[in-house]
């Protein structure tokens, strides 16, 4: 049967309006939107703002909020307080975000000068949807004065900066290549002394909740971490035969960098900034770079604009004397908060390049690669929330939320959900994507990770409503829906059918959770039934005996279907020996859905096979040392799919299983306050790792010997753990005292959880233990 659907009022409501807190409609703004006459809000264009304001009393406390399309930078008496502000658009299809900033720290009695530059994008992308109009609203008030952005302000167009010519950054991207012309300089503005008499008067272009920008969202994520300029690695000069020489620099990992340069030059010469991505592995699209028009004598700039690599080049004009090369890398404020190590270290170095892959794809959004496109494809960030519960500090659970927030609010008026949003120019459905979003591996693991209750609530209805598009096929199972971008994976060999029908599942799964934790007993009852009915036909539809495969499906054997149908729970134990030759014959999963199979070989007890097939198909990505991240396929180019960029962090789900399954740690409880330890090494000896909860740190450490086993194990204060021994342990000790062998249980020493699946479990509580099993 089709679940049912509740709150028809409540879902038409969703579909139009935003769940996050839309201040500008409690009436407290009192800034004005504001800009120059000058300007005509042209693409990439930048703006200068300045006002003087005299405070009498210094407070303890000021919180501006500041809105802007696309980008600001903002200086006080001289001082930089932040380095690259602002959120692209939108929380919806609509409205605007907004950031708060306390500036108290500051200022300081008397004259104080507030200096803040615009950057208004002025194109749509694939990670943000424009306004049409560039602008600012400015407004900070405390008990002790009110500075806020209107007409006694001073605005200007800044005409240095200009936009590179061709080749221009491609379509899905809203930022353009900048062009600095220092010949146009107004120098450096944001000084308190600047004299600003020549600036005009701001224009005020209306209130806080106007059109274009409409209403104000709280900016849910933190302001951008600003690492500081720093020096490069090592650099490496290169005469060129004609005009201009190159020096390469090396950063030291793949990161978000803002390069910077102080040269001494004669007037009108060009400099050209890039990194080894827009060279060489540019994912077969133009990416952005930065141009520089040099003026007479000794100059120093930094380009705004973002890029990534592992090299910086600076294409220089011979005769051109560098005084100073350095970059600063800015990016999403989180912490590796996580590790894993293990006994064989292409693991370890896949753990560290999967981490450092997750981060770069974060930033205003989570990204499926920070170059090409900087789109949040609902499926690739499905991945890399996973990853980032046991990889990063808990400031990362907010990407994660404003994600989830944002796919829901972005829904279309016919129910459809759709990435990637934010989006000015992209709104088809890609229905796998979706589901995966709405169910287990999306919202569900959110929840499960972070016991955030209210989220799951505001946006169940949402989900509701997509779901109830797909239509039963009359069999049990549902029809193929195609959406507008029938993609299940790249490659080859996808049983689209069964992909359909199986992430559907998974969807319904996640839901049927999340109506039992929100006490919506009717949805739940309606959705087990669905299950229970699916499952039985799904098996009786489409298990042939030594494999699942849709009748009219003539590619080879799927190994993402075999691979959800066990993460699904779609497949019985008694499948399991079947399956294992399928994914020992068949490899066409992409890195993307390989996490599934090395998840679907690890729950069925395969834990030397899964090592081996992963370790066989990410051999090239991990052991090229050219490269501190993984790849969007498996290999670089023509290697690749979609182009093949060199950082994509769907393919990292390999992080998760490490810790999830071969550390064997996985919350029980949302929120962690139950959490289990079920250690699957297979034919490492040693494995540990450790993770950063809203319930606390977790560490575990598990060492395997010929004749035993040992678990190191660290529960934070008010929670639970679940600690798995294989029944093949005849004796355990637990902190020196036996608390297991065949013979008896000492129930006063630790709580027996009873048997499952092959394992005793004991339930401990807060503090640190050792666990040591041994074969007789």
């Amino acid at each position: 049967m089709k679940p049912k659907i509740v709150g028809i009022f409540v879902v038409i409501l969703l579909a139009i309006g935003n769940l996050y807190a839309l201040d500008s409609n409690s009436g407290n703004w009192q800034a004005k939107w504001i800009s120059t006459m000058e300007c005509q809000s042209a693409t990439n264009t930048w703006l200068a703002y300045r006002k003087t304001i005299n405070i009498i009393t210094k407070p303890e406390k000021a919180i501006v909020r500041i809105a802007v399309d696309s980008k600001y930078w903002l200086w006080i008496n001289g001082k930089q307080v932040v380095f690259e502000g602002g959120l692209k658009r939108g929380p919806n299809p609509t409205d605007s975000y907004y950031d708060e900033v306390d500036i108290a720290s500051f200022l300081k009695t008397g004259k104080n000068t507030i200096a803040v530059m615009v950057w208004y994008f002025g194109k749509d992308g694939f990670s943000h949807k424009s306004s049409g109009r560039a602008g600012i609203i400015f407004d900070c008030q405390t008990t002790n004065f009110k500075l806020l952005s209107d007409k006694s302000w001073k605005c200007a167009v800044l005409k240095s900066y200009q936009t590179a010519g061709e080749p221009l950054p491609n379509f899905r991207l809203s930022e353009s290549s900048l062009l600095y012309d220092s010949r146009k300089s107004i120098g450096f503005w944001q000084a308190e002394e600047y004299n600003d008499n020549w600036m005009p008067q701001a224009v005020e272009l209306g209130n806080a909740g106007d059109s274009p920008w409409n209403k104000l969202v709280t900016r849910p994520i933190p302001l951008f971490k600003d690492f500081g300029l720093k020096s490069y690695l090592g650099q490496e000069f290169k005469l060129g035969l004609g005009e201009v020489d190159t020096i390469v620099c090396k950063l030291p990992y793949n990161a978000q960098i803002t390069p910077y340069f102080k040269i001494e030059s004669a007037e009108g010469k060009k400099i050209t900034i890039c990194t080894d991505n827009y060279l060489f592995y540019n994912g077969s699209s133009d990416l952005v770079r930065g141009e520089y028009i040099t003026s007479k004598g000794i100059q120093e700039y930094e380009n705004l604009g973002w890029m990534n690599g592992h090299k910086v080049y600076y294409i220089l004009p011979k005769g051109t004397k560098v005084l100073d090369l350095k970059y600063r890398e800015s990016g999403y404020d989180t912490e590796f908060a996580g590790s894993f190590q293990c006994s064989d270290p292409f693991f370890n170095l896949l753990w560290q390049k999967a981490a450092r892959t997750l981060y770069i794809t974060m930033r205003d959004n989570y990204m499926d690669c920070p170059d090409r496109e900087r789109a949040q494809w609902t499926g690739d960030a499905v991945n890399e929330s996973g990853e980032s519960f046991y990889a990063l500090s808990i400031s990362s659970h907010a990407l994660t939320k404003k994600w989830l927030y944002e796919f829901i609010n972005w829904q279309r008026n016919d129910g459809v959900l759709y990435s990637p949003v934010p989006s000015g120019n992209w709104m088809y459905e890609l229905p796998c994507q979706s589901l995966a979003t709405v169910g287990y591996y999306g919202l569900w693991n959110y929840y499960l990770n972070t016991a955030d209750k209210k989220t799951i609530a505001d946006l169940y209805t949402g989900v509701q409503r997509y779901l109830n598009l797909w239509e039963p096929d009359g069999k049990g199972t549902m029809k193929f829906r195609g959406g507008d971008w029938a993609w299940g994976d790249w490659g080859e060999n996808r049983d689209m059918l069964l992909i359909n029908n199986l992430w559907y599942y998974l969807a319904v799964k996640g839901v049927y959770n999340m109506a039992l934790e929100l006490g919506k007993s009717e949805d739940a009852k309606n959705y087990a039934l669905f299950m229970e009915n699916f499952k039985s036909s799904f098996n009786k539809q489409f298990w042939t005996g030594c494999c699942y495969r849709d009748p009219d499906y003539k590619g080879k054997t799927d190994d993402r279907t075999q691979a959800l149908a066990v993460v699904s729970g779609i497949a019985d134990k008694d499948k399991y020996s079947t399956i294992l030759k399928v994914f020992q014959a068949e490899k066409h999963a992409s890195p993307y859905m390989e996490k599934y199979v090395f998840e679907a070989m690890m729950q069925m007890g395969y834990e030397k096979e899964a090592l081996a097939r992963h370790k066989e198909r990410f051999d090239q990505v991990v052991n090229n040392h050219d490269f501190t991240t993984l790849f969007e396929g498996w290999g670089i180019g023509n290697l690749g799919y979609g182009g093949g960029t060199v950082n994509h962090a769907w393919s990292g789900g390999g992080l998760t299983i490490l810790s999830q399954y071969v550390c064997g740690l996985s919350p029980v409880e949302p929120g962690w306050k139950t959490f289990k330890v079920k250690p699957q090494l297979g034919s490492l000896t040693y494995a540990e790792t450790s993770n950063e909860t809203v319930a606390g740190k977790i560490s575990v450490k598990v060492e395997k010997t010929k004749s035993g086993m040992t678990i190191n194990l660290r529960v934070p204060y008010n929670t639970h753990s679940i600690v798995c021994i294989p029944l093949e342990y005849k004796l355990t000790k637990m902190n020196g005292k036996f608390i297991y062998n065949e013979k008896y249980i000492p129930s006063k020493v630790v709580e027996f959880n009873g048997n499952e699946n092959g394992y005793n479990t004991f339930k401990v509580g807060a503090g640190e233990y050792v666990f040591r099993s041994k074969l007789s």
